[in-house]
């Protein structure tokens, strides 16, 4: 017994040893030397995808791994896509070409999505049959609009009339009456930001009824009913901001709204940034923390890119908290194959987590963590120095405020 109970201690001061060695290099690099990580780690994630629906080979090549009792493969390529191009959109569309790489992944991105959305292409994705290709093409269409110059500008005349097509065939899906009305509303953005027209009224439905949802401080219900998981971070605030845009850059009514949500995106974005602990960890709670991993920050990302970060938290402070969390999450080589494919898993290889929809495409979420990537080096998100976030600092003793509840 007394051998075990050593065993046990010495191995949490291993741990302990681990988070503090970690933390200590995290403050001796440099603010550039974390945007090099940042971009090694977003496209160490990225490249199966990208490169392999570029070369038409993704269904050839991505593995498939799912729930033994559900057979989700033919939406899985769309989900791993649509994802991807979701938080990899922001670093295409800077101006940085950062570590000389930016070039060919703009390349890459626009020849696979002129393979996804091509009805002769091996790799044509699944935007009609059931109900999933309604989530995953959102998030192709959340990916366009946060890259309108390189994916959409930058495309042949023949990938738009395919994209757009592949957009509206969405309509004929029905979403359940929780997050997914949003999927809808972002699709009929994106078909208004790149033709002009769409379908008003299922763009708008959505965003009204999360006015009807809305629990307080920063919280919606995901439907009508709260949920302790993080899909306000996953989809809701997301996926509000960005359409609630588009509906202000077309004039469309009920555009106006976007300024009680910024108040409340802002609001989460503090709340996520709470949640770190001092070695980069955060709570294990929800649906779908198996898929997402650190996209689970993606609010405090996208705060830093729309400049939209809480008094309370610095963009170097933001910048610190998030790179902890990304190099803490991404750190264990069992979140990967042999061939560099992500596998479920919070930490790690953990598939018991999955949740029956969770497949290997949903695993590209996580990318949404590098949305700051989109802002030039120079802003104070890449040249303040390290910063304690509010976890480090509560932990160690310093003089930190409150935290109070916005009153909206």
């Amino acid at each position: 017994m007394k051998k075990l109970v050593f065993a046990a201690c010495a191995a949490v001061f291993s741990l302990c040893m681990l988070f503090t060695s970690c933390q200590s290099e995290q403050q001796e690099r440099t603010p550039l030397q974390d945007r090099e990580l940042w971009t090694e780690y977003l496209v160490k994630v990225s490249d199966p995808v990208i490169r392999n629906t570029a070369a038409g080979t993704l269904k050839a090549n991505m593995p498939y791994t799912g729930h033994k009792d559900r057979d989700t493969r033919k939406f899985s390529y769309l989900e791993a896509f649509g994802r991807t191009l979701c938080g990899l959109a922001p670093w295409l569309e800077s101006d940085e070409d950062d570590l000389g790489m930016k070039q060919e992944y703009r390349e890459l991105a626009r020849a696979a999505l002129a393979n996804a959305v091509d009805p002769e292409s091996p790799d044509y994705m699944e935007f009609k049959e059931g109900r999933q290709p309604l989530v995953d093409a959102a998030y192709l269409a959340q990916g366009m609009l946060r890259a309108p110059r390189q994916l959409w500008e930058m495309s042949s005349d023949k990938v738009k009339a395919d994209l757009v097509a592949a957009l509206k065939d969405t309509r004929a899906i029905q979403p359940h009456n929780n997050n997914w009305l949003l999927f809808a509303s972002m699709v009929e953005a994106a078909i208004l930001e790149f033709t002009g027209e769409c379908d008003v009224e299922r763009m708008i439905y959505g965003v009204d009824k999360f006015k009807e949802w809305y629990k307080g401080d920063a919280f919606y219900g995901d439907g009508p009913a709260f949920h302790m998981d993080y899909y306000n971070s996953y989809v809701i605030h997301p996926m509000l901001m960005d359409v609630l845009a588009a509906m202000k850059r077309h004039d469309v009514e009920g555009w106006d709204f976007i300024d009680v949500e910024s108040v409340r995106h802002r609001r989460y974005a503090e709340i996520l940034e709470r949640m770190v602990a001092p070695d980069g960890t955060y709570p294990v709670l929800g649906r779908s923390i198996s898929a997402c991993r650190c996209g689970t920050f993606q609010v405090l990302s996208q705060a830093a890119l729309l400049g939209n970060l809480p008094e309370t938290v610095s963009p170097g402070q933001a910048r610190s908290a998030l790179t902890a969390v990304i190099e803490r999450q991404l750190e264990n080589p069992d979140n990967f194959d042999e061939n560099g494919w992500l596998r479920i898993g919070f930490a790690g290889y953990q598939p018991e987590m999955a949740e029956g929809y969770v497949n290997t495409g949903s695993l590209y979420h996580c990318t949404t963590a590098f949305l700051a990537l989109g802002l030039p080096s120079d802003d104070p998100f890449w040249t303040e120095p390290f910063t304690p976030w509010t976890g480090m600092r509560a932990w160690s003793g310093q003089k930190i405020s409150g935290d109070h509840a916005i009153k909206d």
